[in-house]
């Protein structure tokens, strides 16, 4: 895979690598799905929930591309904001820049989130978590928050991508209510998860591949060494995932068949 991702991109470098720099790194893409979860409460049905991932902040993704990453997403009016990790890409002196710039984050229930790999790398684990807290926004570190309305709950877990699988999950699952899973890369957990009770896991870390010419032929992603899940929607016997693209990039700033990507799901009880 890796001699057929090399021999296609060598073909024409220049005008691809522009391409992936200049404009589809940026060209971000608002991503709308309707999920049907069989024990929505009623109070929540027709909830909108806003997904980002992967910032990135860095040289190639500066403050003023974050800020507008968020102005897009507060026009989607969500009720929740969800964050899925890796805000940093390899300074840690930017974590403070880059929580900043996401309290401005708007929604009716505010922000939940989860760390990344990169926050575990720059060992900002308790740093970040802690700027996070100072502008109200919760990041959740194998614990959960409920977000309740009109007497009605949704239970939303979060762990961090230092753990080696979700098995500490299973006692923050509440039964009787849609439990949301928020994890930065899920690995290969993804049938235990439903075996836990997670309704609905979001999860980010793949960059959709980042190069992927997955458009070509199937499997040309680098992404796939790593997990089958490298972008969108998944589902087993009712248990669903989605895989967001992220917004930032890491090793080479440049984007191929993966554009940047801010989700909105909208919580139904069918479709």
């Amino acid at each position: 895979m890796l001699r057929q991702l090399t021999v296609a991109v060598s073909v024409a470098p220049f005008p691809v690598a522009a391409y992936g720099l200049l404009y589809e790194r940026l060209n971000v893409e608002i991503t709308r799905r309707r999920v049907a979860l069989t024990r929505l409460p009623n109070a929540f049905e027709g909830f909108r929930i806003a997904q980002l991932s992967d910032l990135h902040i860095s040289s190639f993704m500066p403050a003023d591309e974050i800020r507008r990453f968020v102005a897009l997403t507060n026009d989607l009016k969500s009720d929740l904001v969800v964050l899925t990790g890796d805000y940093l890409s390899w300074d840690p002196a930017a974590q403070e820049e880059v929580v900043q710039i996401l309290a401005g984050l708007r929604a009716r229930y505010g922000v939940l989130g989860c760390l990344g790999n990169h926050e575990v790398i720059m060992h900002a684990e308790e740093s970040i978590t802690r700027l996070f807290a100072n502008t109200g926004i919760r990041i959740l570190r194998q614990e959960r928050a409920s977000v309740e309305s009109q007497g009605e709950m949704l239970n939303f877990i979060g762990v961090d991508d230092s753990q080696p699988d979700i098995s500490p999950i299973e006692h923050l699952v509440m039964p009787n209510t849609v439990n949301i899973l928020l994890v930065h890369n899920i690995g290969h957990d993804f049938d235990r998860a439903a075996e836990y009770g997670i309704d609905l896991v979001l999860m980010g870390h793949t960059h959709g591949g980042q190069l992927s010419l997955e458009f070509l032929h199937r499997g040309l992603s680098l992404a796939r060494l790593e997990t089958p899940y490298v972008s969108g929607w998944y589902e087993k016997s009712g248990f669903k995932l989605y895989v967001n693209r992220g917004i930032g990039s890491t090793a080479i700033p440049i984007r191929l068949g993966a554009r940047p990507e801010i989700t909105m799901f909208e919580l139904v009880r069918r479709v």
